[in-house]
């Protein structure tokens, strides 16, 4: 119990933006209480405890009214843990799951009725090996029966390799943390100009999060910001932000989630750029109801 490692820092400091009403979080997971939600067997990461009253106090000191929580790899399949946090928060809070690509048409009708809006694969070497292009090809118009959406996280190299599926997919596609692009190299790097011609795509939508991932240097991450706001520029309604709280598999110590607000207005440098980004586009997509 006491070498689970904690990725989240309990004093962030408060964030100098002010952010519109109904802003979004899009992108955060809950670990635990292990002592209710158990990790998956097999899981390599098995962090300490970032539980739902955690998130929840962050969001009431930074503005987040609403959210989307990504049930995490430390908890495989069983999404329960995401369940609770989006009942004790019933309207406000939804979720992406993780599912086997052969789910059964019973438990995504579930998926869906809990609030769940999407699923997600990883493409990532430190976790389990995501679908086939033939099996996207097949959950996809099941997702989009149900008004789901398909949650990509990949290398940054696999963006050329997954492009020609994800173009071809008839549901809204979202790709996580600005592709994992690595910011040293500059925007003219491939993955990144992949990436761009991606987004060109009508149905493919893009997190701008994870700058502090995809920076090399210290805060405020200055490396990454043109990354996200070249495509907060280009594909203003189709961006979306979160903070990725509690920051699993981090390269360092946890960053302080006020500084990764204090992005935001470099970002999303006008009150109707940040008001699509925090608000409309979440409405949008995740079709979140009034409580």
């Amino acid at each position: 119990m006491t070498n689970r490692p904690l990725t989240w820092l309990h004093d962030p400091h408060p964030t100098t933006t002010l952010l519109p009403k109904g802003a979004t979080d899009c992108h955060c997971h809950v670990f635990g209480p292990i002592v209710q939600f158990p990790y998956a067997q097999g899981s390599g990461f098995k962090p300490a405890d970032a539980p739902k009253e955690a998130l929840f106090a962050l969001h009431d000191q930074m503005g987040i009214e609403r959210c989307v929580i990504v049930q995490s790899g430390c908890h495989g399949f069983d999404n329960s843990v995401v369940v609770d946090a989006m009942q004790a928060r019933p309207g406000r809070y939804l979720g992406i799951a993780l599912a086997p690509v052969n789910i059964s048409d019973v438990a995504l009708d579930t998926l869906a009725h809990q609030g769940f809006r999407g699923v997600r694969f990883n493409y990532m070497a430190h976790l389990a090996p995501g679908a086939s292009d033939d099996e996207l090809r097949t959950l996809a118009p099941r997702l989009a029966d149900r008004g789901m959406h398909l949650q990509l996280h990949m290398e940054a190299d696999l963006i050329e390799v997954l492009t020609p599926v994800l173009a071809s997919l008839p549901v809204p596609v979202v790709i996580d943390h600005i592709g994992r692009i690595d910011a040293s190299k500059g925007r003219d790097q491939k993955p990144f100009q992949v990436l761009l011609r991606l987004l060109d795509n009508p149905h493919v939508w893009c997190k701008v999060s994870g700058s502090e991932r995809a920076s090399r240097q210290d805060p405020p991450y200055a490396d990454a910001l043109p990354f996200a706001h070249s495509i907060v520029e280009r594909f203003g309604d189709r961006v979306l932000w979160g903070t990725d709280w509690p920051h699993p598999n981090f390269r360092s110590d946890p960053p302080d989630d006020g500084d990764l607000f204090d992005l935001l207005p470099q970002i999303a440098p006008d009150a109707s750029t940040l008001q699509a980004l925090m608000v409309d586009n979440p409405t949008k997509l995740f079709r979140f109801r009034e409580t």
